[in-house]
């Protein structure tokens, strides 16, 4: 293996340790939850779920779960009310 690559493959890892490097603008997740599966998307600092507690509340176990796995990664304002009451 040539040194530059030794040396990105080095970065990268340094990279996926210093998470405060990265923030996620827009994705989506295909959620396999206990009752079916969603379609979870996040988009600028707005999140989306396709379950129907997500209708009601704004927030659900599966945006929850995505911001707890993201930690440190959102912009500040993607936080849901309810994740933070928890």
């Amino acid at each position: 293996m040539n040194s530059s690559l030794i040396g990105k493959i080095e970065k990268a890892r340094r990279y996926a340790q210093e998470r405060n490097r990265m923030r996620f603008n827009a994705f989506s997740v295909d959620f396999h939850g206990e009752n079916g599966d969603h379609k979870v998307d996040f988009s600028g600092d707005k999140w989306n779920c396709s379950c129907d507690f997500f209708a009601g509340y704004g927030a659900c176990a599966h945006t929850m779960a995505l911001e707890r796995v993201l930690d440190g990664m959102l912009p500040s304002t993607a936080s849901s009310e309810l994740l933070q009451r928890a």
